[in-house]
């Protein structure tokens, strides 16, 4: 894989929501992440949840400005990785909930596997849009609206270790929902390659 580099206007692209610069920085980092996590957690929940974490949190550092060195983007992103991933270990030890004990289910891993594309984009909407009302409002607000969790917390009525609780099952239902299309679209398309 080749290293890339970054400057100003690749952070002015990233920030601004360019679309095809917001596709190579996902599928660039989504690689070097899971590399880097699969050698160190066995559920690919656990990488996931990891993943979309530090995405959040690299992008929220951009829109508040507070990225001066663009040249030191992957160094940031492996940074924010890292503090991600010891959070999900302390939490793991203090027997809070972690998605690494649950069941180990041999899903392909299609999320992120390259470029995001607008049929894609509209296939996520209408997942959500076949999520519970609290689900799919939950999911909105932390990850397209980027909301700060004290003021979700507020509007749900719950404390931060129940929003960790409600966020999961929300994530798991979309997921489900997730894999079930994929299956689907995967088997149409081997009745259509046979006839």
């Amino acid at each position: 894989m080749e290293l890339e580099s970054f400057d100003a206007e690749y952070i002015h692209r990233l920030i601004v929501g360019d679309l095809r610069t917001l596709e190579h920085f996902t599928a660039y980092f989504s690689e070097l992440i899971r590399l880097k996590l699969r050698s160190r957690l066995r559920s690919p929940e656990a990488q996931e949840a990891i993943l979309h974490e530090t995405f959040e949190r690299v992008f929220s550092l951009l829109k508040e400005g507070k990225v001066q060195r663009p040249e030191r983007l992957a160094a940031l992103v492996n940074s924010v990785c890292n503090n991600v991933l010891l959070e999900h270990s302390r939490a793991a030890q203090k027997g809070e909930i972690s998605i690494e004990g649950e069941e180990n289910q041999d899903f392909p891993d299609t999320l992120g596997a390259g470029p995001a594309t607008m049929q894609m984009v509209e296939k996520m909407g209408g997942i959500l849009d076949k999520l519970p009302e609290r689900d799919r409002r939950l999911l909105q607000l932390v990850f397209l609206e980027e909301r700060d969790k004290d003021d979700i917390c507020r509007e749900f009525g719950v404390d931060r270790d129940y929003l960790r609780v409600l966020l999961h099952r929300a994530k798991q239902g979309f997921k489900a929902l997730y894999l079930k299309e994929t299956r689907s679209s995967v088997e149409n398309l081997g009745v259509h390659k046979r006839d």
